[in-house]
């Protein structure tokens, strides 16, 4: 038997699993990311070295765990938060923590500094404390890097570095997904526990690793995390001139992920009301769930954080008239995640001109019975969901599965390690959702004049 390390690094934690070549989990742990740290506005940060110190602190778990021979563990996946970046000194120190996702500096070009030697994303840098090896995943490149999406690698040349404000010699060398990023150290294994020797082998973005994680093939994939957004993968690299959707880099060689609009603080504000109102996540879904749908005229709407192409937007629940309780609220705010999917899914459908007949949820949200159901009935599909609920980290796994000769080929190894938990299909709730469904694609014609108001007003 074979085993596999995989490594899925997200938003608001880090989980460590070891799997073994049919996907089932032998042992794992995960660590809370602490608190994004704000320096200064529009700055995100991820305070101290806290991606790696999570990293280290689940993977000793995880191995502490682990019953099985070390020997016998083939890989290590690396999956980590796309968009953050990482800017290291000449000794690979971060000059400051690594930068969020959320931080608006990385929509502007990299500012000049002699401090700074070398700019990675996250997995860059954790590949670099893990295996020394200045080496990264070439998926995980998303956003604003000079990278070629048609050859996955750095140009020769070009406007793309004066653009970007990147020296090529600031780089790290690119690999594809299931290729070897370097074999952990010692001083690493002395941190994380794993076995000093292991080689770690590249993934792509998070959300491309979680499709594959997802046996995602032509159907419709909804990624219910902290960032929400729906997928399907194709063959070349597309771009949408409406912007309905866009191409990512897929997780296998020469695959793409297209990618639907989103919900930037999707499953973050689920986590955001069950600490305002201080209750159990089970009692909340058996209180949602005898809600009635529509939840009493109770609608919500999810830009707590704006989009980038509304930025004057807020987050906002509309409807109350005295007779909902925090139940209504909690339902409220599912259906509002359905409702927007359904209508970005829906874009993106048209757009790519390939409709779709079923519908895979993954992430934290897809633990849910009562969200499954909702989104069953808004889209009017059934839904499928994965034995293993952290896609991610079972996309890490494959890749590493693969790259280290477990399994011959990507189509094997998701054949042998993806498995379907359960289907759920429409209830005969699905009609009434049909007519809430554009009822809320029209709130914002209302709320957008007041919000711009708003901005106006109490801009600095």
């Amino acid at each position: 038997m074979s085993y596999l390390i995989a490594i899925d690094n997200g938003s608001q934690s880090t989980k460590v699993s070891i799997v073994d070549e049919l996907g089932r989990v032998h042992a794992s742990a995960q660590r809370p990311l602490r608190p994004y740290e704000h320096p200064v506005r529009g700055q995100v940060v991820h305070p101290g070295d806290d991606v790696w110190d999570s990293i280290a602190e689940a993977c000793a778990e995880a191995m502490r765990r682990f019953t099985g021979a070390p020997g016998e563990i083939a890989g290590v996946g690396l999956c980590t938060i796309r968009f953050c970046r990482a800017l290291l000194d000449e000794d690979g120190r971060l000059t400051e923590p690594v930068l969020s996702w959320m931080d608006d500096r990385l929509g502007q070009p990299q500012w000049d500094d002699p401090a700074i030697r070398y700019v990675t994303t996250s997995s860059g840098y954790v590949t670099l404390r893990l295996t020394g090896e200045r080496r990264d995943t070439a998926g995980n490149y998303e956003g604003m890097w000079p990278i070629d999406h048609e050859t996955w690698r750095w140009p020769d040349g070009g406007p793309s570095y004066q653009d970007t404000g990147m020296r090529r010699e600031q780089l790290f060398e690119l690999v594809g997904p299931g290729e070897v990023l370097g074999h952990v150290t010692e001083d690493a294994a002395a941190a994380t526990g794993l076995p000093a020797g292991l080689p770690v082998f590249a993934t792509s973005n998070d959300k491309a690793v979680e499709a594959l994680g997802s046996g995602l093939g032509d159907e419709l994939l909804v990624s219910l995390g902290t960032y929400i957004a729906a997928m399907t993968t194709g063959a070349h690299h597309v771009v949408d001139p409406e912007a309905r959707f866009w191409s990512n880099f897929g997780s296998v060689p020469g695959r793409y992920l297209y990618e639907s609009n989103g919900i930037r603080r999707g499953m973050w504000t689920v986590s955001w009301y069950r600490q305002l109102v201080g209750a159990d996540l089970g009692d909340l879904e058996t209180g949602a769930a005898a809600v009635e749908p529509g939840c009493g005229g109770l609608m919500t709407v999810l830009d707590w954080l704006a989009p980038g192409d509304h930025p004057h937007r807020r987050g906002a629940l509309l409807g109350f008239d005295g007779t909902q309780g925090r139940f209504h609220l909690y339902r409220s705010i599912l259906e509002g995640i359905a409702f927007t999917m359904h209508r970005h899914s829906t874009a993106m459908a048209d757009a790519l001109g390939r409709p779709f007949t079923e519908l895979v949820v993954s992430g934290g949200g897809s633990r849910s019975d009562l969200m499954t159901q909702i989104f069953a009935d808004v889209f009017g599909l059934p839904v499928r969901r994965t034995g293993m609920s952290d896609a991610a980290g079972l996309g890490a796994a494959i890749c590493a599965a693969v790259g280290g000769g477990v399994h011959p080929d990507w189509d094997t190894a998701v054949k042998a390690m993806v498995t379907t938990a359960d289907v759920v299909t429409p209830s005969p709730a699905a009609q009434a959702y049909a007519v809430l469904s554009r009822e809320h694609a029209r709130i914002t014609e209302f709320t957008d004049p007041l919000f711009v108001s708003l901005q106006r007003n109490l801009r600095p």
